[in-house]
């Protein structure tokens, strides 16, 4: 049985299991392998996949002299009405005049994370974007969120939506262009992108497709693809888009088509521990499948990204490997991730056979 074989029988039996959430989206694409499973022209939610493009624009930017990751974000962002201006409240305030751009990128600036950290009072943002799903949030609606529902996180390793907001208004100020037209200016239009675009924001360059709905999505057991109030993904991940275009964004990252390889080698490097099996570095993530589970230990250590929908964004350099899914929903997690390894595994596998 071929590899593509076993990965259809694989994806058809959790197929099965989802019952009416239908098949999930995979693409896996490697030297001899082009596999896909599932509707591969639908556009996704990629959730937060979408730090990746935030964090490439970012250093974009670093290489082109107009900051560096050691600078301190006060001096790069709009000015605020709180002390500290938009840091003011969010961060400690010992810090706010030494919390850098690679702070932020890596997690380690002390700010709540708004979509999924604990709040002092009130409903937490994900209540609230299933109570209110007309609400349209903007960047400031979400800062303020943390400011008055959250407490400043302090120092370590604090996984941080809203640390990317304040990235995105960053990119914002600096630039003169507003988030949307960036992403499209540097990374959708150059590589052909031309499903891509930001939920709310922006249209696809397909216009042929910019009315097509995208692929159902469930926050628990609500479905909330239709929600305009999931505009509370922004720069931490309000992309919507399919599995060809993130596989040509991932090739063009690690191709070097993006960013330089030093660039490339600060976003993956690891400096925290995001959970058993997931490593962060500067805006990506490294999966370290032995910490789930002892026998799984050979299989590579895939960077990229995953997102609260299920969604992955993952490249195996020991295969050459791009592997994109969409499960869509919060409680789809371990499943993907099951999938995940499956496919590892069956690279590992195909590998072995080809050098017999």
């Amino acid at each position: 049985m071929s590899i593509t074989e076993r990965l259809t029988r694989h994806l058809d039996s959790v197929t099965r299991k989802r019952g009416n959430r239908g098949a999930p989206q995979v693409q896996v694409s490697a030297p001899g392998l082009e596999f896909s499973y599932g509707d591969a022209a639908l556009p996704f939610h990629i959730a937060s996949i979408g730090k990746v493009p935030t964090a490439v624009l970012v250093m974009q930017l670093v290489e082109s002299g107009a900051f560096s990751l050691e600078t301190p974000v006060v001096g790069l962002l709009p000015a605020g009405t709180l002390d500290g201006g938009l840091l003011g409240g969010l961060v400690e305030p010992a810090r706010i005049a030494t919390v850098t751009v690679g702070d932020l990128l890596a997690h380690e600036g002390g700010v709540a994370d708004y979509f999924e950290g604990p709040v002092t009072s009130g409903a937490t943002l994900l209540e609230r974007v299933i109570a209110e799903p007309d609400r349209f949030w903007t960047p400031e609606d979400l800062l303020d969120f943390s400011r008055r529902h959250q407490k400043p996180a302090g120092p370590g390793f604090t996984y941080s939506d809203t640390g990317y907001v304040l990235l995105g208004l960053m990119l914002e100020h600096v630039t003169g262009r507003a988030f949307h037209e960036l992403l499209h200016e540097r990374v959708f239009t150059p590589l052909g992108m031309d499903d891509s675009y930001m939920l709310y924001r922006s249209e696809p360059a397909a216009g042929v497709r910019r009315v097509a709905p995208i692929a159902p999505f469930t926050l628990g057991k609500v479905e909330a693809s239709t929600f305009r109030s999931v505009s509370c993904d922004w720069a931490g991940g309000g992309i919507v888009s399919t599995l060809g275009d993130l596989t040509r964004f991932s090739r063009a990252l690690h191709g070097g088509e993006l960013v330089s390889e030093a660039s490339l080698a600060r976003l993956t490097a690891v400096r925290n521990r995001f959970r058993r099996g997931i490593h962060y570095g500067t805006g990506m993530m490294e999966l370290r499948f032995e910490e789930f589970f002892f026998l799984l230990r050979g299989l590579p250590r895939p960077t990229g990204h995953i997102g609260v929908l299920g969604t992955h964004m993952f490249y195996d350099a020991v295969n050459d490997a791009h592997i994109v899914m969409n499960f869509g929903g919060t409680t789809e997690m371990v499943r993907s991730f099951r999938t995940l390894i499956q496919i590892e595994t069956e690279l590992r596998r195909a590998a072995g056979v080809s050098r017999r």
